[in-house]
């Protein structure tokens, strides 16, 4: 290694104990808890502290998660190592606060809403849009069922556009999309 990638990789460990709560939940690698369910614990219990005295029924409260998931996680804060492993980190100053917008969303077009992105987006990628749409309190799925409330379509939209007309599912184009989230 050279100098200069010592210091690249030095630098990238230092600025990633800044990262939100959520890359750090699911860093854990607690069994059930994926990246989209660490980002829906870490908003709703807005540190770590806070999800570590939470119990299965409180859990159970929450969209998405099963007894299996509960008992997965709040087994996992009530095991000695994993507590130990926690304050190491916490020692090494690693961020255990959830960064993200924590505003609700209750007045949003897309709240509650099961939203499918198809096509290309001109304005921002897909991964930006669906976190827009999750903090506006969507939930973005990636197949079109009659279940799903709004298409957002871009260019070179497919299948996904056809199925969703053919549902008589809401389809908005690119710049409806911008003028609801604004």
């Amino acid at each position: 290694w050279q100098s200069k990638s010592i210091d690249n990789l030095i630098s990238a460990i230092e600025s990633s104990k800044n990262n939100s709560m959520e890359k750090l939940l699911f860093g854990l690698g607690i069994k059930e808890v994926g990246a989209k369910m660490a980002k829906t614990l870490s908003k709703k219990y807005l540190n770590i502290d806070n999800l570590m005295n939470v119990t299965d029924e409180e859990l159970l409260s929450i969209p998405d998660v099963g007894p299996v998931l509960a008992n997965s996680l709040t087994s996992w804060f009530k095991n000695e190592k994993n507590i130990e492993t926690i304050e190491r980190l916490r020692e090494l100053g690693l961020n255990f606060a959830f960064l993200g917008n924590t505003t609700k969303a209750a007045d949003s077009y897309f709240s509650g809403k099961i939203v499918v992105l198809t096509g290309t987006l001109d304005s921002m990628g897909r991964k930006d849009a669906t976190e827009i749409l999750e903090n506006l309190g969507a939930k973005v799925t990636s197949s079109v069922s009659k279940a799903t409330d709004v298409v957002i379509a871009g260019h070179d939209a497919g299948s996904k556009l056809d199925k969703a007309q053919s549902f008589g599912i809401t389809i908005l184009d690119e710049t409806e999309f911008l003028e609801l989230i604004k």
